[in-house]
């Protein structure tokens, strides 16, 4: 018997919505952290850079839980590099639209040092939501992250194939994973983001495993009925169905300084997404992994970054995180050259040969004598020139 979702408000049009979906369009969004220009710490600017915006580009702007963080969002674009100079030009504009207001703009998974206690929660009716209803665990959410939105044509494919990709999860965060320092000290973690937000938050982290549409759409409606969510928003999973755009939306990854990073997790990411539309649609279907054993790969991911080892969820064997990674590009292959997505692939391999941006950090930090202050210059720093240098040397001097 077919479910009936007929009184969801959150389930209204939004099985069309996929089914009217476009395979792999791709939209970005990234979160800055705002700051102080000289002590770097987050500051509460939040509306102050909105107002400051000019018109067109307010419309890409969304508010993040606290006023020291602001999103930028990209369209749906046709293709990743079409999307790639979109977010390349936001990254720019958003700096030099918060330096005429006296501010910085750094991104990382977490800010080193500013303290939880000195962030003010914006008001806006979603957030005055999450506020009353998470208190501490909202106020602790100081995090950073970079989301991508894939275009998939049909609502059981959408679903089916975001239950496929939790399993490659845990080597998307090996590779973004860009927080190890937080409130003043190293936290032996690769990816500390992972912990203070996919680890708190409640729908959140690693969803069950749905093989079609009415699976998910069950799961929805319950908790709609019983009064656990509102809108669908309020479901945080790493990957979800996003019932707007019709995207499937990954949301793993740590906010990356080097904006070259940021697209070649997106390209590995879309990669990935358009494998698993081919199994679907040539017929192969394969039992899903247990979410018990996607969580501790997550947490080898979020602990030792692509220095660990994940385990093989095929086999019940372990490898270096390397491996895993290489063996997930390996899989896509066939599908890098017909997306356009085979020069940003070439630099996950050089992410894996010379370290991701928790590597880096941590590099900085010990060079500097533990400098938490020149830490976090170097991550302003490599905010904007990074996206200065992919300007230049992939879209020919123009965003």
């Amino acid at each position: 018997m077919t479910p009936d979702f007929s009184t969801s408000h959150i389930l209204a049009g939004v099985e069309a919505r996929f089914d009217e979906s476009t395979d792999f369009t791709v939209g970005l969004e990234e979160e800055f952290q705002i700051l102080d220009p000289v002590t770097l710490g987050l500051v509460n600017r939040y509306e102050a850079l909105v107002e400051r915006s000019t018109p067109d580009f307010r419309a890409h702007l969304a508010g993040e839980l606290i006023a020291s963080e602001i999103e930028f969002k990209t369209g749906a674009h046709p293709t990743l590099e079409s999307a790639a100079r979109e977010l390349a030009h936001g990254r720019e504009r958003m700096i030099e639209t918060a330096a005429q207001l006296g501010c910085a703009i750094g991104i990382s998974g977490v800010h080193p040092f500013s303290l939880w206690g000195n962030q003010r929660i914006i008001d806006t009716p979603h957030y005055r939501v999450v506020e009353s209803e998470l208190g501490y665990i909202a106020w602790t959410n100081n995090t950073f992250a970079i989301h991508m939105h894939c275009g998939i044509r049909g609502a059981d494919r959408a679903v089916h194939v975001g239950t496929r990709m939790r399993s490659v999860l845990p080597e998307l965060l090996a590779v973004s994973a860009n927080s190890p320092i937080f409130m003043g000290a190293d936290t032996n973690l690769a990816s500390t983001r992972t912990q203070t937000f996919i680890k708190s938050f409640p729908r959140c982290g690693i969803p069950d495993a749905y093989d079609d549409w009415n699976a998910y759409a069950s799961h929805v409606a319950l908790l709609e009925r019983v009064g656990s969510i509102r809108e669908s928003t309020q479901i945080w999973w790493t990957v979800r169905p996003h019932h707007a755009f019709g995207t499937l939306e990954v949301r793993i990854c740590d906010g990356q300084t080097e904006f070259g990073d940021g697209i070649a997790l997106a390209a590995l990411t879309l990669a990935a997404i358009a494998d698993l539309c081919a199994q679907y649609d040539a017929g192969i279907r394969v039992d899903h992994h247990p979410r018990a054993l996607i969580d501790e790969n997550i947490w080898r991911a979020q602990r030792h970054g692509l220095d660990g080892e994940l385990i093989d969820l095929d086999r019940g064997q372990a490898r270096a995180t390397r491996t895993a990674v290489t063996e997930l590009i390996e899989r896509t292959a066939h599908v890098h050259d017909t997306l356009g997505i085979a020069r940003w692939i070439d630099r996950i391999r050089d992410i894996l040969d010379h370290g991701n941006g928790a590597m880096q950090q941590r590099r900085v930090f010990a060079e500097s004598g533990q400098d938490l202050r020149a830490l976090q210059a170097h991550i302003v720093e490599r905010t904007g020139a990074s996206a200065h240098e992919i300007i230049r040397d992939y879209f020919g001097g123009t965003a």
